[in-house]
């Protein structure tokens, strides 16, 4: 987690939505810096809700994810996932690739905006 000591002030906060009304079909974006490119937007829909995933060394097990299929790469890890209303409602934490390639080939998920909320220590609501 990064905290800066400042923030400039012509930088908006961002909008936090819920990922309680999300359903799967639903149009998402993902925001980031996919290979250090960017900032960078692409588009998707929600492919599922409450996934597992398990890293390729087996070491780190995450659940009640977000599927979702708008392109992520290495680089949009830590970045928003955003729904229609402009609402994070996710961030933006795995890709699943079983080829040794790493990038992108359909399935990306995301933590909770809640779950986020609740590894700080406090809820975004």
């Amino acid at each position: 987690i990064v905290q800066p000591k400042s923030i400039p002030d012509d930088l908006p906060a961002a909008t936090l939505g819920s990922s309680q009304n999300l359903a799967p079909g639903m149009e998402v974006v993902a925001v980031g810096f996919p290979f250090g490119i960017g900032p960078s937007v692409s588009a998707g829909v929600i492919s599922g809700l409450d996934r597992q995933f398990v890293s390729p060394d087996r070491k780190q097990k995450l659940d009640k994810l977000i599927q979702f299929d708008a392109a992520a790469n290495p680089g949009n890890s830590g970045g928003p996932l955003v729904n229609m209303n402009g609402e994070v409602v996710g961030i933006v934490t795995a890709i699943l690739n079983p080829n040794p390639s790493g990038t992108f080939l359909g399935i990306g998920f995301a933590i909770t905006i809640e779950s986020a909320g609740m590894a700080l220590g406090s809820s975004p609501f």
